[in-house]
């Protein structure tokens, strides 16, 4: 096999598999386990949303030192962090929980960053979003039996956790350190001072780039409903009669898999705003966290429904967003406007646990749902307003 299909990427994409494995597990047992011990849902939300968060925080800076020193070093370094986070997890309590969520937010930053330009600068043109796609597949394949596998060891009462956490950081470092990025080992002589200054400069093009602006709300509301349901489904299917948070995850993670394979050619990819396309995904989202929210009234039919209607949507919005940008955006600046709204969905996802927590202690997960659903209608609304204006700003 030649190409992205090459035993060293293969080995690339082992290392994917393993590193997103920790999470799958851990974002169905940080919830459970911080109910068990008495923590409120905003404080669970608040350990939970730390992971992406600081991921959003330091992944503006992880491409810029990445191609100062080169990806195969970055990883190695970022694989013994990693390590260290896990094996926090094994010997703390919450707040313990909540340092090693910001490590492993550190890590992710650099992680996702430096296999991807290593991915993109090793392969050809021909074979580049090959690469990235299969990147993207093994990150989601643990969410596929990751979640079912996290209830069966809390249902056990924790007693293997710690063991599953230091098996899957050193699977993940064997892996990793015996891998390499066949790309340029970075370039030293780069001014950081002046590249700096540029990278912040950017920031303002959030506000005063259109096209960047509106699909960055749209990401963040979208995230926001995503990160809502990763933190407190684990919960919520607690109070459901035969709802299980383990086959939930497992639908939602399937569904965005073979989503993306069997809908990949539908995704718009002319630089045009499609707006029946883009305010169906979103109708979708809506409906899917009414259904979620209904299920504890009408029965969990609704409620797996609902994984699979979250599923789709998750699999179209981001790589829609992300090629419209792909042709709108500036050339020269393209790579680092991309990162800023790719910064947008970690911060949404975050929000999703940070602001949804103190709305379900206020009220209840049925009616945080509902407020996700009508968050998902105002952002139908957005996506037709912004079809005008963008239509404006580009073909006039």
């Amino acid at each position: 096999m030649n190409g992205a299909l090459s035993w060293p990427f293969l080995r690339l994409y082992l290392v994917v598999l393993c590193y997103f494995s920790a999470n799958a597990i851990l974002n169905v047992l940080i919830p459970l386990q911080g109910k068990e011990w008495g923590a409120s849902n905003t404080v669970i939300g608040l350990v939970m949303g730390a992971y992406l968060f600081t991921t959003m925080f330091f992944r503006p800076w992880a491409g810029q030192i990445i191609q100062k020193h080169g990806p195969t070093r970055i990883l190695r370094i970022i694989l013994i962090l990693n390590g260290l986070a896990l094996a926090l997890y094994a010997v703390s309590g919450l707040w313990g929980y909540l340092a090693a969520r910001m490590l492993q937010g550190v890590a992710t930053a650099f992680f996702s960053m430096a296999m991807q330009i290593g991915i993109m600068d090793a392969l050809p043109e021909k074979d580049r979003s090959q690469g990235i796609s299969l990147y993207s597949l093994f990150s989601y394949i643990p969410g596929i039996l990751g979640p079912l596998l996290a209830v069966g060891i809390w249902q056990g009462g924790m007693d293997s956790f710690g063991y599953v956490m230091i098996g899957l950081a050193v699977m993940t470092g064997l892996f990793g350190f015996t891998a390499k990025l066949e790309t340029d080992e970075g370039n030293p002589q780069e001014e950081g001072e002046g590249k700096g200054r540029r990278m912040l400069s950017s920031f303002t093009q959030l506000v005063e780039n259109p096209f960047l602006l509106k699909c960055s709300v749209l990401m963040l509301g979208s995230s926001i409903i995503f990160g809502a349901i990763t933190t407190f489904i684990p919960l919520y299917a607690l109070q459901l009669e035969r709802g299980s948070a383990g086959v939930f995850l497992m639908l939602q993670a399937a569904t965005v898999v073979l989503a993306r394979f069997t809908l990949r050619k539908s995704i718009p990819s002319d630089g045009r705003w499609h707006a029946p396309f883009v305010m169906g995904t979103m109708l979708l989202l809506a409906l899917s966290s009414l259904s979620i929210s209904f299920s504890q009234t009408f029965g969990s039919v609704l409620f797996y429904g609902g994984a699979v209607g979250i599923g789709m949507a998750q699999a179209l919005i981001y790589p829609t967003l992300t090629t419209y940008l792909s042709f709108v955006l500036p050339k020269m600046e393209r790579n680092v406007l991309l990162g800023l709204f790719i910064a947008t969905a970690d911060l949404g996802v975050s929000l999703g646990g940070v602001v949804m927590g103190p709305l379900a202690d206020f009220s209840s997960y049925s009616f945080m749902y509902g407020m996700c659903g009508i968050l998902g209608g105002v952002m139908i609304l957005f996506s037709f307003k912004q079809t005008r204006e963008t239509k404006q700003e580009i073909f006039m």
